[in-house]
């Protein structure tokens, strides 16, 4: 669910018409809705009540201070995976013992940042990554708690480029090689074990690859404590898929999410951490693009749009889909047509959509591409000296813009000549 509705034929964000807000600051902009973010982070809180939890949002999913802020305030921790993630959830309000530092090449500048500002716990991803961090926590005269991220390799059935458990991709120690790690780990000055983290991927659609790694993690608990660590903690990871089409099948709700962690670390007495990213942020957002042309072409129409892959890079990058609707309803009874949904950029890659059946639109119109909440205004660049558009957040009837647009002055003076040219 979310708090994107027609009211009266024109799409709202809360109680703001769409319209009004591309007329203050122009198109395109993202939206993103509080009551939905506020709604999801919940969803996850309660299906996880009766078990010690922390819900860290996995703020690569969107960075914005004031997405960061509004998650923060409701009792949110945060996974960070630079150092600069980290500085944002410092500078967001969140307390060092609310933040988890995962990611596979963390340097030594950010581990050193981390232990002076505070963190929960490193979730460390490699044998190399470890001595180093036990090398500065020492250096410092402090003591880093850790986590190890196992690989479990398991097929999280999901995209290539976002499957993350598999034995050949690249992140964490394999768990057949789990309890030699973890005597390493016992064995070097500077580190507290307090735990074991897992994660397999993003936008998985079913729950059976999660029950597979949990159940590895459970018994490799009951292996370690065995073996003499302490293992207080378990980091489940994150990547509970969302509903990108209203037409598809519905992914797992958290509720169910819950219950399968629940049976999984069941008799075990340890504090659960998840990290959803993309279940909080992705259905809060929305798009809204304006139509530039109508061009007809041999056998098929595009719709030229205003937004362009640098702004949403999803579909070009990962074959993506998104829903996507005019923000003005056309009248009853209108017939569909197919048409090509491109962008502006000089590449071919440049195609939101092909052959979507939509309503005729003209120059002008506006649309709205849903479930753009997460990996949208993240992973947007200037290329074609194309602006960072706007990012806008509305709650009830309140906006605010919390990314200007940039002007081309802006862009150009950051860049440096040498004297010489």
């Amino acid at each position: 669910m979310d708090h994107f509705l027609y009211k009266g034929g024109i799409l709202h964000a809360e109680d703001v018409p769409l319209p009004q807000i591309a007329a203050k600051v122009g198109t395109p902009f993202y939206i993103y809705s509080t009551a939905t973010l506020t709604r999801h982070y919940q969803l996850f809180k309660d299906a996880l009540d009766g078990v010690p939890n922390l819900v860290c949002y996995a703020m690569k999913a969107n960075s914005n201070q004031a997405v960061l802020k509004t998650l923060a305030g409701l009792g949110a921790g945060m996974d960070v995976v630079s150092g600069g993630e980290y500085a944002r959830a410092k500078a967001a309000g969140v307390p060092g013992e609310r933040i988890v530092f995962a990611g596979v090449g963390k340097t030594r500048a950010d581990m050193r940042a981390a232990l002076e500002g505070g963190i929960r716990q490193f979730n460390v991803e490699s044998e190399p990554e470890m001595r180093a961090l036990s090398e500065v926590a020492t250096s410092m005269g402090t003591t880093a708690p850790i986590t190890i991220r196992v690989n479990p390799d398991v097929d999280a059935r999901t995209h290539e480029k976002i499957a993350t458990g598999k034995s050949e991709n690249k992140f964490g120690v394999p768990v057949a090689r789990a309890r030699e790690v973890y005597a390493e780990a016992a064995r070097l000055p500077g580190l507290e074990v307090v735990g074991i983290d897992v994660h397999i991927g993003s936008q998985l659609v079913e729950l059976a690859p999660f029950e597979q790694a949990y159940l590895k993690v459970a018994e490799l608990t009951r292996v370690l404590r065995a073996d003499g660590h302490d293992i207080r903690r378990l980091d489940l990871g994150g990547g509970l898929g969302i509903p990108y089409t209203r037409s598809n099948e519905a992914p797992p709700l958290p509720t169910d999410y819950g219950a399968l962690i629940k049976r999984c670390v069941a008799g075990l007495d340890v504090e659960v951490e998840i990290e959803p990213g993309r279940l909080i942020a992705g259905n809060a957002g929305l798009l809204v693009t304006s139509v530039i042309y109508l061009k007809e072409g041999e056998g098929r129409d595009f719709l030229i749009v205003d937004a362009a892959m640098n702004d949403l890079i999803r579909p070009s990058m990962y074959g993506a889909y998104h829903d996507m609707e005019p923000v003005v309803q056309a009248a009853p009874g209108v017939a569909r047509q197919p048409f090509d949904i491109v962008g502006p950029v000089c590449e071919s890659g440049d195609t939101f959509a092909k052959q979507r059946d939509l309503t005729p639109m003209r120059a002008g119109d506006l649309m709205a591409f849903r479930s753009a909440g997460a990996y949208g205004a993240v992973m947007a660049s200037e290329y074609n000296t194309r602006p960072l558009i706007p990012e806008v957040l509305v709650k009830g009837d309140h906006v605010a813009v919390i990314r200007p647009r940039p002007t081309f002055d802006e862009m150009i003076n950051r860049d440096i000549v040498p004297e010489w040219v």
